[in-house]
This record gives C-alpha cells, structure tokens and sequence, in this order.
C-alpha cells in the first residue's frame, strides 16, 4: 500500500468527488456510524455500481455499490470515501466483500481511525489487491467530519448556529426574537436538526422560548434527535413543551439539584462549575448515551460557556438583514478579555437563504489560538 502522495486517474478523482456527494445522503441516519459512500469503475473505467452507508445495521457503501455492479466488478475499481472496514460488526468486513467480488484496486480517501474496523487497506494489499489511499483527503473529511471528530476526540461533534441581525442581536431590548431569521433560515435549522443527534438548549431559552426542538418538514429518513436542556437547578416545568413525548428529552441539571418534581423525565446529573455545569461532563454523558453530534441552540450564556470550554467545532450563523442596537448579543461571556485571544474562524462558506446570509465557519487551528 503506497505511503506517498496518492496516484490517481481523473476518473477516479471524478468517482471519488461522486462517492464523497453519495455519503452525504446518509446524513442523519447512520449515527453512531460514519457516512460512506463508494463507486465501482469497471476494468474499463466505466461507473459500473454506486453506494451509500445508508442507515446504521445496514450494509455498508461498499456493499451496496458492489450489489449495484454484479460481475462488472472483476477486475475494477473500488473508490470508497473511507478506508474499508476490517471487521464484523452487525454487517461483514467490507475489505472481505471486495476481495470476494475481484476487484483488481481500491482507491479510499480516509483512513479509519477506529482501532477495531483500522487495517483494512492492509488486508486489501495482502489479498494482491492494488491500494492507494489519501484521494481527495481533506473534501472527504469534511464531509465525514462528525464521526472523525467523535471517534478521535471520544466526544461528540459539536455544531453552534445561531441567528442574529447584521449589528449581532439576538433578541430586541424588550426580549422580542421572533423572528429575526426568516421562513427559509428556520427551514434550513430543521434540516440541522434532522442531521444531529442532539439539539441543546440552556434554561434561558427555555423560559424565553419555550421551543419544542423537534425537527419539522424535514423529508427523507432521519431520527428525531435527543432534546437536552441544560437546566442547572431544574427550574423546568412538566408543561414544557420540550416534555411533550413526541420525542425523547434529557435534562441536565447540577448534582446537587432537586428533581422531584420532575417524575419520569430523563435526568442527567452533572458536575457543577460555577453557575452551571460542566460542559466536557455534558459531552461525556451525551457521547455515552450514542450522541455523536451535537447542534447547539442555545443563548449566549450556554453558547459562551461551549467557547470557553474549546467546545465548539464549527459555526453556523443566519444573518437577517436587520438592526437593532440594543439587547442581547449572539455570544455570552467566553472567557476572552483581548483581542489577541480572540477564537478566529475560517470560513468554508457564505449562501444566500431567503433575505439572510448563512455563513459557516470553524475555529482556526492556527498556533494563536
């Protein structure tokens, strides 16, 4: 299996720029597994089978690709957004089913970072099999860029959106929020939470708020995700509307605090730091409960709370085209006194939705911050 900068055709890349739009479509349904997606190129370099990762327990991307191609994979190519699994899990190794159908290479872009399913490059290349790997890396990544995340960091991937107008209020000075974003930025926030496993909300929004944080026309397969309001001393009320069952709902108080008046509801008791709870101990009791990915919709207070404990991953803002001057700003204290501390983000993209501007963005790793 070669080391070195990956030697691909424009085929290939071309294949694997399909795979990578392929494994999107299982987002919000594979969780706690990645998002895979996989191409069969014929001997003769013609796309022959295509596949997706498309829900966790099913058959893999390889599989399904493999089933789509029949025969016509003999001596292709297998071009797979991540490296192909080496064990058994609730379906067989994929690096096996690819040995079985003959196909003479396999191109992946990512290598498994999971000690249990890692090696499957390996086993291809000592089946005689012709392995590159690294073919549009960093594109891949990005998109598999939840379970990378989780699976090296032990926690879940956390995404931070947020609405605001252009001077960054969130709410005017007499507490009015609705609406500051527009129908179709709601919209596009439902699709965020059809592809979470979480939405995270802090009392502050819950009292002004009340949401219900469930997703809604949202077509296709997905999962509601886990409602979880951090509410340190359970100031929450049975007639929440976030305890209406329609999906399933975590609240997340301090140890310390009196839950008997919450029969019956989820209860995770959380380290208390200062006037809330520990957010790495949040993350812990999420990621041991499946969550793999986290939207964070909290006000400023949770959401700087997440800042300060290097918690955020990436950014998601709705800018609508509107001043207002005065009343709460998007971000909460953060624990950043300077500008020269200040968290600076990359922006990956700028699109225009409705009226607003959605901006998405992730923290910088350079060495400054």
């Amino acid at each position: 299996m070669r080391q070195e900068d990956p030697v691909a055709t424009p085929g290939e890349a071309d294949a694997m720029r399909r795979a990578i739009e392929l494994a999107a479509r299982g987002m919000g349904s594979t969780s706690p597994n990645p998002v895979v997606g996989a191409v069969i190129l014929d001997a003769h370099g013609e796309i022959a089978g295509e596949g997706w990762h498309q829900q966790a327990g099913g058959p893999h991307a390889e599989v399904h690709a493999l089933r789509a191609a029949g025969d016509a994979a003999r001596g292709g190519t297998a071009v797979v957004t991540l490296e192909p699994c080496n064990h058994t899990g609730r379906t067989g190794p994929c690096a096996q089913a690819l040995i079985a159908a003959g196909v003479s290479r396999v191109v992946y872009a990512v290598a498994d970072p999971t000690p249990a399913a890692t090696g499957g490059g390996a086993t291809l290349a000592a089946a005689g099999i012709d392995v590159e790997s690294g073919l549009l890396e960093a594109e891949a990544a990005r998109g598999n860029e939840v379970w990378l995340t989780a699976a090296r960091e032990q926690r879940p991937f956390v995404l931070w959106k947020y609405a605001s107008t252009l001077d960054g209020r969130i709410a005017a000075a007499d507490g009015t929020s609705r609406w500051i974003s527009s129908a179709a930025s709601r919209a596009d926030v439902h699709r965020l939470r059809a592809e979470s496993d979480a939405v995270v909300v802090g009392s502050g929004t819950l009292r002004a708020d009340d949401p219900h944080l469930a997703v809604r026309g949202v077509e296709g397969t997905f999962t509601q995700p886990l409602r979880v309001v951090v509410d340190t001393n359970a100031k929450i009320t049975p007639g929440a509307r976030v305890l209406d069952g329609t999906a399933p709902t975590l609240v997340a108080v301090a140890e310390d605090t009196d839950t008997a008046h919450l029969p019956g509801v989820d209860v995770a008791r959380l380290p208390r730091t200062g006037s809330g709870v520990s957010v790495p101990g949040l993350l812990a009791e999420l990621y041991g409960r499946g969550v793999r990915s986290v939207l964070l919709e909290g006000g400023p207070t949770l959401a700087g709370a997440f800042v300060a404990a290097g918690a955020v991953d990436k950014v998601v803002g709705y800018l609508a085209p509107a001043l207002l001057g005065a009343g709460p700003a998007a971000l909460g204290d953060a624990g950043i006194t300077t500008i020269a501390h200040a968290l600076r983000l990359d922006v990956a993209e700028i699109e225009r939705i409705g009226p607003d501007l959605r901006i998405t963005a992730y923290p910088s790793r350079t060495e400054e911050n």
